[in-house]
């Protein structure tokens, strides 16, 4: 027992070293601490709304419509008497939960659709390939629109489309790291003992991608909010009242110049969410691919 104990932890050392050595680089970044705080921020927003809004997402003070930023609505009121600033306080759980979601799922299905590509080959690999380029042969908004309009106009449907959508790219980018580890030694070491097929993909070549997702799913998340919202302002999404930011800027379009805080707030909602994720994913590409570590 305690030779295994010591194996274990001489195993994992070196894995902790190059973990500190990834939290040392990312600290060193200031446009990743950023990117970092803006996220945590978004994500307290998300879990706390009940206590960050003063107000109902569904409230509505029908006296005082469009009324511009005040003590009383730090962000105005829409053009029936919303407050804005709870509105988009509410959004960002619906947006974020959402986007979440989505991207699970993208990932999910990536790593069952490339792994059994990347590793089985022959038919297999052409079979999945082929489905993942007919796919990817659609314009992702267009095929986007369409299958949320096959199932019906709702966040959920919407949601579903754009998993349909999102996993045939990082299906191609997990296939790639499993064609490149596959043939590798300890993977013929993993066959030489005995390992299945499920064995040797899960728990010793798909490790080796973990980075390369994580990267992905950090930048997908800021693409899938604006997706998200992209949709929602074409009337795909969201339904009539509901807090959710591109619907907010659709509706807030038609009072831009009388009452730009309408659909100003929610779009800066979703410039600095989406900037974000994308500090984020951008620092962690840089530290994690060696190739690009400085």
């Amino acid at each position: 027992m305690v030779n295994k104990e010591s194996r274990l932890g001489e195993d994992l050392q070196p894995r902790v070293r190059e973990m500190r050595f990834t939290l040392h680089l990312l600290k060193q970044n200031p446009l990743v601490i950023l990117g970092f705080a803006i996220t945590a921020l978004m994500i307290f927003t998300a879990v706390f709304a009940p206590w960050i809004a003063p107000y109902g997402a569904e409230e509505r003070f029908w006296q005082a419509n469009l009324q511009p930023p005040s003590w009383q609505h730090p962000f105005g009121t829409d053009e029936v008497g919303g407050d804005v600033f709870s509105r988009v306080v509410w959004a960002t759980r619906v947006d974020l939960g959402l986007a979440l979601l989505v991207v699970v799922g993208i990932e999910v299905t990536a790593v069952l659709v490339g792994s059994i590509s990347g590793y089985l080959g022959g038919k297999v690999d052409e079979v999945l390939m082929r489905i993942t380029d007919m796919l990817l042969a659609f314009p992702g908004l267009i095929l986007a629109m369409a299958v949320a309009a096959a199932l019906g106009r709702n966040l959920t449907n919407l949601a579903m489309a754009l998993m349909i959508v999102g996993w045939p790219g990082d299906a191609r980018l997990v296939r790639g790291v499993i064609l490149g580890e596959r043939s590798k030694l300890y993977v013929e070491a993993a066959r030489s003992v005995g390992a299945g097929r499920s064995r040797i993909i899960f728990l010793h070549v798909l490790p080796n991608a973990i980075y390369p997702l994580l990267v992905s799913a950090t930048l997908d998340l800021g693409g899938t909010i604006l997706s998200f919202a992209g949709l929602s302002f074409l009337g795909f999404g969201a339904g009539s009242g509901a807090a959710e930011w591109g619907y907010m800027i659709s509706l807030g379009r038609n009072y831009l110049y009388a009452s730009p805080w309408v659909a100003t707030f929610p779009g800066l909602a979703i410039f600095f969410t989406v900037m974000g994720f994308n500090l984020v994913g951008d620092g962690l590409r840089d530290v994690l691919d060696p190739r690009l570590r400085r």
